[in-house]
Parts: C-alpha cells; structure tokens; sequence
C-alpha cells in the first residue's frame, strides 16, 4: 500500500515488547491517533483484542472500515461478531493479494 501513494498511519509489527504499563500505555495512545488520523482503517483477521478495540474506535467515529479475512468464518454465525456486519464495514474474503487490489479499486474510486 505503502507504494500506491498511501500513508500507513501506524505499524504495530514495529513495537519492541510491551514490557511495562506504561510501555502499553503509549502503544495504546499511539494507536488511538492513527485511527483518529486515518481516512479509512485496515483491519487483517484474524485479529487480537487490539485490533477489535481499533475496530470499535474506527466504528465509533465513522471512518470506512475495511475486514479482510482469509476465511468465511466471518460469515459463521457462531464465529462472527455483529461488529462485522454495520454499515460502513467492507468485507473481504480471500487472499491477501487479492484484498489488496479490491481495496486500491475501492479507494481510487
């Protein structure tokens, strides 16, 4: 995405280990505003509780949302959250590779 010309507001795979509150405690803050500064978010499942709270906090201010999943389990009753299925949250099943190119389709549109 990267070299499409989009800005990767925050890179989580960059964070050293949390060794501390206070380290979790600047994670989160730091997290916070790239979901507040983004114009769409990103969210790769499956996803940790982190991502679920970006998830809510994305959801929350009206930003786009777009899930990408690698299977259909979103679509299992048992395994999906309602979350998944508001409005405003774009769904994709499938590869990654192919998540990328629907979601430069989508935002060039």
């Amino acid at each position: 995405m990267k070299l499409s010309g989009y800005i990767h507001s925050y890179d989580w795979t960059q964070n050293e280990r949390a060794n501390s509150l206070e380290d979790l405690a600047t994670i989160g803050e730091l997290e916070k505003a790239a979901v507040i500064d983004s114009d769409f978010v990103v969210i790769l499942l499956p996803g940790g509780k982190g991502s679920h709270i970006e998830l809510g906090i994305a959801i929350g201010l009206g930003k786009k949302v777009y899930l990408y999943s690698p299977t259909d389990e979103i679509y299992e009753f048992d395994k999906t959250s309602t979350f998944y299925h508001i409005q405003g949250v774009e769904k994709f099943v499938g590869t990654y590779d192919s998540f990328t190119h629907y979601l430069l389709e989508m935002e060039l549109n």
